[in-house]
């Protein structure tokens, strides 16, 4: 059930329930933020009294109703060498959203092995990723907010057979959980598209080892005027940790999505961070673009180069953050790359992933039903290995994920279904889809687990959005990824 409420009722159900003082550093010790409820945005003299008049009532917001219980699942006692984690929401939006663990190894394939609630419904579970030491995985909630619940969900998989719900929580300016980067120090690099209503200004987000929320940046007097200046709704993250630098790329605002809209509002934009400040060092273009929803690092690239994908345009990019852009004068160019053919322009979304030794790419074309694949050894001659006009077996592909040893994407066939609030429902099949990559980098699709079929009857269906792999086939050098 739906209710028409404006902003005085969010703020009648938020609380101020935060600890710790911002600095003008931004890089202090504090508290964690610790809170329940998203608060109203802080002041700012100078810089947010107009947002004051211009910010828009959140359209609709759900009842925040406790969800169904879950049915009975008694655990396998497999132990799997390869495993897959998927953040899932369930198909009636009543019962929890859950964490399904199901092996990945050739014998026993598509086994599930636990499932993990969330004490929580409707969230639309969004990204997943998993610390450095693989001991916590954290998943997002695309439409939490709608529902006043906590907006992140992390779970404890020391025991990756055994998966227990840890503890959940939300930012204090920004909502809507993108992508997850993890710290070298056991900590958390996490965007959020939207600010506390699902407008923009987002946030890049950062947490501590154990999962709460210490700073949203940025915090800065120029980079708050910077995302204040032009949409930033950042989706795309990617951190190069040696050469100190992070890229967000700006998708789209998450509001515009809802209903009553006048249009998704894509960007066109990245931001280019100096690692060690958390501030914004500039703004990259792609002129056009409607939306950049991922950027990556290519690894091993000498000049820390990075691969956007423009939406709109359906067209992979290369971004060089340490080039001069001649017009601007500022650090940061954006030059096209691959366009990747009329199935792609206007998909919705274009997500990717790139191999560890930097030679392929494979980017999912959402409402193309495609999954296309890259040589990018050589970017002045960047080759396709797929065909573009291959019936490929999958509908709706979104999230990628390449195996640790380099032998299978997983790609979940599922996006977003955000009903009848929404004006963005994307076909999906609902499946995990474990695709063969040959020896040259073209796939050969194998072998899926349905997981609408195994949960229609105990959930309504479900809707797997992403995914983590864990290989433990060496214990001594277990790879989580």
């Amino acid at each position: 059930m739906h209710s028409i409420l404006g902003f005085a009722l969010l703020g009648h159900l938020v609380s101020h329930l935060v600890s710790g003082t911002p600095t003008s550093s931004g890089l202090d010790k504090r508290s964690p933020l610790g809170i329940s409820l998203p608060p109203l945005i802080p002041s700012i003299p100078g810089v947010t009294e107009p947002l004051t008049s211009d910010a828009p009532p959140l359209p609709i917001l759900q009842l925040p109703t406790p969800p169904l219980e879950s049915p009975p699942f008694t655990p396998s006692s497999i132990r799997p060498k390869k495993i897959g984690f998927f953040w899932t929401g369930a198909g009636d939006n009543e019962h929890k959203d859950f964490l399904v663990t199901a092996s990945l190894d050739d014998d026993t394939f598509g086994t599930i092995i636990d499932l993990t609630d969330v004490p929580s419904s409707g969230n639309s579970p969004h990204h997943l990723g998993v610390s450095l030491d693989g001991k916590t995985i954290v998943g997002g909630g695309l439409l939490s907010l709608l529902k006043t619940q906590d907006t992140a969900y992390y779970f404890d998989v020391s025991d990756p057979y055994r998966p227990q719900f840890s503890h959940s929580n939300r930012g204090v300016l920004s909502s809507i959980v993108d992508e997850i980067r993890a710290k070298p120090d056991g900590g958390f690099f996490i965007t959020y598209m939207g600010s506390a209503v699902g407008t923009s200004p987002g946030r890049l987000i950062e947490t501590d080892a154990g999962g709460n929320i210490l700073h949203e940046w940025p915090e800065d007097v120029p980079s708050v005027l910077n995302i204040l200046g032009e949409q930033f709704s950042p989706h795309g993250l990617t951190v190069d940790f040696e050469k100190n630098i992070i890229l967000t790329s700006d998708f789209v605002v998450p509001l515009s999505i809802l209903k009553p809209t006048t249009g998704i509002q894509h960007a066109n934009t990245l931001r280019l961070w100096n690692l060690a400040s958390r501030s914004i060092i500039s703004t990259i273009t792609i002129p056009n673009g409607q939306g950049i929803q991922d950027v990556k690092f290519i690894p091993g690239n000498p000049e820390s180069a990075a691969l956007a994908t423009a939406v709109g345009l359906g067209q992979v990019w290369i971004i060089y953050p340490f080039r001069i852009d001649a017009a601007t004068g500022k650090q940061g160019v954006a030059q096209p790359l691959f366009d990747l053919g009329p199935a792609a322009r206007n998909s919705v979304a274009i997500y990717s992933d790139i191999s560890d030794d930097g030679r392929f790419a494979y980017f999912t074309i959402t409402l193309g039903n495609h999954v296309a694949a890259l040589d990018i050894s050589d970017l002045d001659n960047v080759k396709r290995l797929d065909d573009p006009s291959e019936v490929q077996p999958i509908i709706g592909p979104h999230y990628v994920k390449i195996s640790p040893d380099k032998k299978n994407l997983l790609v979940t066939g599922y996006f977003v279904q955000a009903g009848d609030i929404s004006v963005l429902n994307t076909p999906g099949d609902y499946k995990g889809h474990w695709i063969d990559i040959l020896p040259d980098g073209s796939l050969n699709f194998n072998r899926t687990i349905d997981f609408e079929h195994i949960f229609t009857t105990s959930r309504g269906g479900a809707r797997p959005h992403s995914s983590v792999i864990f290989d433990l086939t060496d214990p001594e050098h277990p790879v989580y990824y």
